[in-house]
């Protein structure tokens, strides 16, 4: 029995939406999890971050255990009291950001040993320690295996051995997380865009066997139409009474699509990382507040959202500090950003409710396209 209930209310072809209940609140399904990477999503306050209507953040192991150190989160309470965030907390096992940034990093079957992206200091990431950081330091709800990731285009063979190691290192990544009530633990399917490898990773992690199911090895430089193509396998591969979760993606069609596919949760960095850029994500696609267009625009980002940082503030005004390089700039156009993404998921979960999701993506591509 999974650690967290996961009910699905409706569906419409392979989308879904459900709710995935955990001690610290309910998650409603399909879901957008904003990125506070090292204990912040950059920019907004945890409260900020609320009032989006987020109800789940990611955070990161690699990060997290470079500066402030787990054993000193640990010590100051766990992460949700050192950043104030009350709700639940999903954390990345940290294996992606070592192949990314850590320097000189070396994979071995025992674990990965790396240099530090900001001192050089040289680290050691075993499956077990990943668990230790994420479940008993930090104290997330949701944990991630630690897994190896590799980009695309990935030779088949190179896939086959990343995806094999990550098995393994599921196996003893669940040995090393045990039996849990207050958290669950998150399996990784990889294989690139190979069928047969996503199929042998996912029976392979189905019999290790996990709370929920995530695909990873995907948005890593292979494309929109690639993604979708792999996500048209890669998901229903997935146990269906479990929640399925795409790493790193992404784009507001991206969600869109991925969710016709049957993908419950993601993550992304885009939508803070756009607004620190002046980039507003709107129904009508993505909007840079630079332009000299936006000088004398009165109309306010969408009225029809709750979040005062779309309802209140002018074009003309955040274009304004756009060009000031004011940080309230920044801080209104990434709160924004979220609440759009946010209200996204809820537009998604009542097209599925309501079996209208065919006409909702046409429409949504259409407006975005045009």
């Amino acid at each position: 029995m999974a650690a967290f209930p996961f009910t699905i209310a409706a569906s419409d072809g392979a989308a879904r939406t459900g709710r995935l209940e955990t001690p610290r609140g309910a998650i409603e399904t399909p879901a957008f999890m904003p990125l506070g990477t090292v204990g912040t999503v950059k920019a907004l306050t945890a409260g900020q971050v609320w009032q989006s209507g987020a109800r789940i953040i990611l955070a990161n192991t690699y990060h997290l255990m470079l500066r402030p150190g787990a054993e000193r989160i640990a010590r100051l309470g766990g992460l949700h009291r050192f950043m104030g965030w009350e709700g639940p907390i999903l954390t990345d096992s940290g294996g992606f950001q070592v192949m990314s940034l850590g320097r000189i990093a070396k994979v071995a079957e025992e674990a990965v040993t790396f240099q530090s992206h900001i001192d050089g200091a040289r680290h050691i990431l075993s499956p077990e320690r990943s668990i230790a950081i994420q479940a008993d330091l930090v104290g997330a709800d949701i944990v991630m295996q630690l897994d190896e990731c590799v980009a695309w285009p990935a030779p088949e063979g190179r896939a086959a051995a990343a995806l094999r190691l990550s098995a393994r290192w599921g196996e003893r990544s669940k040995a090393a997380f045990g039996t849990r009530d207050a958290q669950a633990l998150f399996g990784i399917q990889q294989g690139s865009t190979f069928e047969a490898l996503r199929r042998e990773s996912s029976d392979r992690l189905i019999e290790t066997g996990f709370d929920g199911y995530a695909i990873g090895g995907l948005a890593v430089g292979e494309g929109h139409g690639a993604m979708c193509a792999a996500l048209d396998y890669a998901a229903g591969l997935l146990p269906a009474d479990r929640p399925r979760y795409l790493m790193g993606v992404g784009k507001p069609i991206d969600l869109v699509e991925a969710v016709a596919r049957g993908v419950d949760l993601f993550d992304c960095v885009l939508p803070t990382r756009s607004g620190r850029h002046g980039q507003a994500w709107t129904r009508a696609g993505s909007i840079n507040l630079k332009g000299a267009r936006f000088a004398e625009e009165e109309a306010p980002l969408d009225e029809s959202l709750s979040c005062p940082a779309s309802r209140d503030y002018s074009r003309a005004y955040l274009h304004h500090l756009v060009k000031s390089g004011e940080i309230l700039g920044q801080v209104l156009i990434s709160w924004h950003n979220l609440a759009f993404y946010a209200q996204l998921m809820a537009d998604l979960r009542a097209a599925i409710a309501g079996h209208r999701l065919t006409a909702f993506r046409r429409d949504f591509l259409a407006r975005q396209e045009g």
